[in-house]
This record gives C-alpha cells, sequence and structure tokens, in this order.
C-alpha cells in the first residue's frame, strides 16, 4: 500500500500563513491609525466675527489671545460612512485670576455635535474641525 501526501493540507496551511503574517497586520495598522498626534480647532472671536484655524500638538499647550488652550487626545471615528471627531481638551482662561476655576472647559469634544458638551465663554467659541 503506498502513502499519498495530503497537497490539500499543504495548501491550507500555506494559505493560513500568508494571512496570519501578511494579512493581519495591515488591519491591526488601520486601527492604530485612528488616533491622530494634531488636533484643527476653529476659534471663533464672538466681538470681531473672525475666526482662526489653530494646530495643536497633542500634549502641547497653545496660548491664543486670552485663552491656553491644550489637546490632550484626539481620534478618528472607524466608520467612514459618517465620520466623526472626538478630541479632549483644557482651556484656560488667563484674564480669570481666580485660582478656584482652573478650566474654562475641560472634556471631550465632538465634531458633529458640538452641542453636547458645550464651551461656554463671552469672547470665544471653539469647535473641533480635524485630527491626524
Amino acid at each position: 500500500m503506498r502513502f499519498k501526501k495530503n497537497i490539500n493540507l499543504g495548501k491550507i496551511k500555506f494559505y493560513l500563513f500568508i494571512f496570519l503574517f501578511l494579512i493581519i497586520p495591515f488591519f491591526s495598522y488601520s486601527q492604530q491609525n485612528l488616533e491622530g498626534s494634531y488636533t484643527n480647532i476653529k476659534i471663533l472671536d464672538k466681538i470681531s466675527s473672525k475666526n482662526i484655524l489653530v494646530k495643536l500638538k497633542n500634549g502641547e499647550a497653545v496660548k491664543h489671545k486670552d485663552l491656553l488652550i491644550k489637546s490632550m487626545k484626539c481620534k478618528n471615528s472607524e466608520f467612514d460612512d459618517n465620520p466623526e471627531i472626538i478630541a479632549y481638551i483644557q482651556v484656560s482662561d488667563l484674564t480669570n485670576k481666580d485660582k478656584d476655576d482652573v478650566f474654562v472647559f475641560n472634556g471631550w469634544m465632538f465634531s458633529s455635535s458640538p452641542s453636547i458638551t458645550p464651551f461656554d465663554h463671552p469672547v470665544y467659541d471653539i469647535w473641533l474641525v480635524s485630527c491626524y
């Protein structure tokens, strides 16, 4: 009796090897790429009606007139059909000398729904534009 080699089992092992080592790293790379290192916000000066685009590097504070703005983290959504951008932002008012009130705004900001956690300031308005 002659033994035959199982060619089908060898093909399955080969395709499994290709799938595990070549295709799965692409999926994990796309998931890691959702978190950005820069956040773009727009600041509206309500008195002069001028808006300005400010690029924030996550973890670094940027001074804009009377505001000290710091983006801690930003993330893009994993769904392409309805993109959502979220960022954790801290804003301090430099004109406020009261030491009890540390931040004017401290929380998550959403690009599609800025009214969920509103930024309340008499002079400025801030909204999230992009994360990359």
